[in-house]
């Protein structure tokens, strides 16, 4: 496998003096990119034109990772050419109100092989819920199948989302990689670091990814009365305090969620993902050392599936909401991770609406609020 990364950025063009010159249908190219480069269709041209045997995969961002650096205004891309693994793309077209679940199924069915490894999907990030999208990856695939990805970002303005289609970017799509035969490795690992504070609730009116109700009270009034002067702020603030969201039963799911939008009139939220009806939810607030530690605690886990002896690819989706806390640290996440890996990995990713990581081994689950690592390598 030959592995190559490199960033473009306004005011100074791509640290590369030419794009890797290995197009074929064994290639993948990730490129993660500020929401404002959807407006220039040349870059996306140069892409395509460089690449267009490839597989070409990417999303808007809230913040793109290059190695250690945390960038806004730039592209961050990778590219993969391998040897003895192959590739397979699909998509689904996913608008307001859609059937996220029908789309991910049919993105899920069209990459469906018995030497299907790993699926990397990446998905507009702000008319979806990411849970359906999961849901109905999983319903298609074989629990081996290591899914991992994450929702498309637009900064903390919340307004628009895009992924790349046909190498160019485009709102509304869900998109997708599948990875093939014996010889790829792929490592996952996803973690938080927050902590929580204030009582535990049950969710007693929910659909979905919409929150009516705790303990039988308008959610957002709760919320409100929470945040105080920052609910102002809102759906921004929420970034800030996070939603912990856990299932009673023993040994049941404990998943983070955050807000996407506000709806004064109901009284209600909605959240990334699914708030299950009968959960209990608590509020969360950052621990500085505590969510970098999470995302070495990510990268170790993402070793559980062996370590590259040669060039492997880190590709890093943390929540937005874990930049805004972190401020001038927010770096020393993606140092974190790469510190916990071995020599000749590089890395790239983006700062996301939404995380996709396997559940530890389980099937994969949507995440807010947290670091997930993928590690891809060839033996």
């Amino acid at each position: 496998m030959r592995l190559q990364t490199l960033s473009y950025h306004r005011d100074g063009g791509w640290t590369a003096p030419t794009l890797p010159p290995w197009d074929s249908p064994g290639t993948l190219v990730l490129a993660f990119a500020a929401p404002s480069f959807e407006a220039e269709p040349a870059l996306w041209r140069q892409l395509a034109e460089a690449y267009p045997r490839s597989h070409v995969l990417g999303c808007s961002t809230a913040g793109e990772v290059h190695g250690t650096r945390v960038l806004d205004d730039s592209i961050a891309v990778a590219v993969m050419a391998f040897e003895r693994t192959a590739l397979r793309t699909a998509l689904a077209p996913v608008g307001p109100g859609g059937d996220g679940f029908a789309a991910a199924r049919q993105v899920a069915h069209a990459l469906g092989d018995p030497g299907l490894r790993a699926v990397i999907a990446l998905c507009d990030g702000r008319d979806i819920n990411g849970s359906d999208v999961v849901r109905g990856l999983g319903s298609a695939l074989d629990p081996a199948v290591v899914v991992t990805g994450g929702l498309a970002g637009d900064g903390d303005r919340f307004q628009r989302t895009w992924t790349l289609v046909d190498a160019a970017p485009r709102a509304g799509f869900i998109t997708a990689v599948g990875l093939y035969g014996d010889a790829v490795r792929v490592g996952h690992g996803a973690k938080g670091g927050w902590d929580v504070f204030g009582p535990e609730r049950v969710v007693t009116r929910s659909a979905g990814n919409v929150l009516y109700e705790l303990d039988g009270r308008p959610a957002l009034e709760l919320y409100e009365t929470y945040l105080g002067e920052l609910s102002a702020g809102l759906p921004a603030a929420a970034l800030l305090f996070p939603l912990l969201v856990r299932d009673p039963a023993p040994g049941g799911r404990r998943l983070v969620r955050t807000i996407l939008d506000i709806d004064h009139a109901a009284q209600s939220m909605t959240f990334a993902g699914d708030v299950p009806q009968g959960f209990r939810a608590q509020l969360m607030r950052a621990n500085l050392d505590r969510l970098v530690q999470g995302a070495s605690d990510a990268a170790l886990l993402a070793l559980g599936a062996g370590v590259p002896a040669g060039e492997a690819l880190s590709i890093a989706i943390s929540c937005v909401g874990r930049r805004l806390v972190l401020g001038q640290r927010v770096e020393e996440e993606s140092e974190a991770t790469l510190e916990a890996f071995p020599a000749g990995t590089r890395q790239v990713g983006f700062y996301s609406y939404g995380e996709i990581s396997p559940y530890a081994a389980g099937r994969c689950e949507l995440y807010n609020q947290t670091m997930a690592l993928t590690t891809i390598w060839e033996e």
